[in-house]
């Protein structure tokens, strides 16, 4: 009887001891969690902080950009450098905003459509280049801040109509050219910088 007392205390001992240690572990493991958890959602907020800082930065410097691009316009001196251009039947490229641009310098006006990386083109760097005269320029800002930029383009390869399209706070735009004596009509998307920020190649003039 005693030797059964003895080997059942030692199994219950035994079972206590077993669960202290898993007690022990679970609670390990527990707080192990319970710091993962922690850190990553300190990990989460400063990133989160990271994020709104960066989209605090972008928003003010397209911000400045845009003021610096609406000045630019106003003054007959800026570059709408262009990204992409759509043809009149649909198709849209992208380009090399150093040699695709439309560029206002006081009364002289440059249209350059390179939409070629592998041709050289007329001009010499992958399209056609072509200059005139400004007649009619007009500004019109609706109440929304939204600008619209209208000008004719007389010259020797050139005689248009262009429309550039702003919206505030951003330096982006859209242009359509509109040639007087065909239907070919282009549209070009892209930024707007002051002329002498701007790092456009003008290629030979027709």
């Amino acid at each position: 009887m005693k030797k059964v007392l003895l080997t059942l205390t030692v199994i219950v001992a035994g079972l206590s001891v077993t669960a202290l240690d898993m007690n022990a572990q679970d609670s390990s493991s527990k707080t192990r969690f319970q710091q993962d958890m922690q850190k990553w959602h300190q990990e989460m907020e400063e990133f989160k902080a990271r994020s709104e800082q960066r989209r605090e930065i972008n928003e003010l410097t397209d911000s400045i950009a845009g003021v610096q691009a609406a000045a630019a316009v106003q003054n007959r001196d800026f570059v709408l450098e262009a990204d992409q251009v759509t043809f009149k039947n649909g198709n849209t490229v992208f380009v090399n905003s150093s040699t695709t641009f439309i560029s206002v310098k006081g009364n002289r006006a440059v249209v350059q459509i390179s939409p070629s990386n592998f041709a050289a083109g007329p001009n010499g760097v992958g399209g056609v280049t072509v200059d005139g005269s400004i007649s009619g320029m007009q500004r019109m800002v609706d109440k929304r801040g939204n600008t619209t930029i209208s000008f004719n383009v007389t010259g020797i390869g050139i005689n248009a109509q262009i429309e550039i399209y702003m919206t505030p706070g951003t330096n982006r735009a859209s242009a359509t050219i509109y040639p007087n004596f065909n239907s070919n009509t282009l549209w070009v998307e892209g930024e707007i910088v002051p002329y002498n920020n701007s790092d456009v190649f003008e290629g030979m003039s027709l």
